[in-house]
């Protein structure tokens, strides 16, 4: 299948990255390159790209993409690596970043990969980095009652994870819970007949399995955090959200990067030396024009935080 992706807020990330054709800038989510071939399409001979993926099929697609363009560099790990990766390339600083978080088109789309609820036959795996162990078949068989009713009530923001939780340990006492449509018949049981209405009752599980597969809120206050440190000064660092739980990371990222005080408010004083790193650009996140939401469903839900450096 081709990798295909359709970039969400993709003027918007270009406009405010400022990109300086001699600079060097970092996609930390490469995936299908939508984002970063616009930005390749501005850099000079001197400028100079990194795309960063922990999908080594992503990496590919965007390798053939980006051909035309020598000035790139692909790395096969994860953002939050960011300090490490660019050390090993002996850079110090970037001009710009940019974070287009969740998972892509691409992966829900690939029957294989497991993500989607709409393909009944496909393994239960959800992995972003196929290299790694843990897959969404051993989270749900092997997690107890309570720990899965913690990560899909927390991940997911299901308010029948207890139920949906309760279903899925009785059903793998008799057989292993394989494939997604398998899951996804548990979780229709699990779910009452009313709430059918509001959407797939699946929807919101498997975005809290996905989550937890992949680590994916954890990291992101240490990622925001090493991208700032590895900015030049007026460096910009643009990350694009897609649920509740990523933007609000971001964004409580970006408030102590701006040196919010994080003392007790009952102290007199600060105590805690909070000095910034830098401005938040966007008050508010920038959201998709009706039209982009029209012509990308998956844009619906994504939100722009942009922070620039001292």
């Amino acid at each position: 299948m081709e990798f295909k992706h359709k970039p969400v807020l993709l003027q918007e990330c270009i406009e405010n990255l400022k990109i300086n054709p001699d600079g060097i800038y970092v996609d930390g989510t490469l995936g299908g390159a939508g984002h970063s071939i616009e930005i390749a399409k501005r850099l000079s001979q001197k400028g100079l790209l990194i795309g960063i993926d922990r999908d080594e099929e992503a990496l590919k697609a965007a390798k053939d993409r980006l051909k035309g363009y020598e000035n790139v560099k692909y790395v096969h790990g994860n953002h939050d690596e960011i300090k490490e990766i660019l050390e090993e390339l002996k850079i110090e600083k970037a001009n710009g970043i940019l974070l287009d978080l969740g998972v892509s088109s691409y992966q829900l789309d690939e029957r294989n990969r497991g993500f989607s609820y709409m393909a009944e036959e496909s393994e239960l795996d959800m992995r972003m980095d196929r290299s790694q162990s843990l897959t969404a078949k051993d989270i749900v068989n092997t997690y107890s009652e309570e720990k899965l009713i913690k990560i899909i009530f927390e991940y997911g923001e299901e308010k029948f994870a207890r139920n949906i939780s309760k279903k899925i340990c009785e059903s793998r006492k008799n057989k292993i819970i394989s494939t997604t449509g398998e899951l996804v018949k548990i979780i229709e049981n699990a779910v009452p007949g009313y709430a059918k209405k509001e959407g797939h009752p699946a929807k919101r599980t498997f975005q809290a399995i996905r989550i937890e597969v992949n680590n994916e809120i954890e990291p992101l206050y240490n990622t925001v955090k090493n991208s700032i440190d590895v900015l030049k000064p007026k460096g910009r660092l643009c990350i694009i959200t897609f649920h509740s739980l990523e933007d609000r990371a971001v964004k409580n990222a970006y408030q102590v990067a701006k040196g919010k005080c994080i003392c007790p408010k009952d102290l007199p004083y600060c105590i805690c030396g909070k000095k910034s790193q830098g401005e938040i650009i966007t008050r508010k996140p920038i959201i998709p024009t009706e039209e982009e939401q029209k012509n990308n469903s998956r844009a619906k839900s994504a939100k722009l935080r942009v922070f620039e450096k001292n």
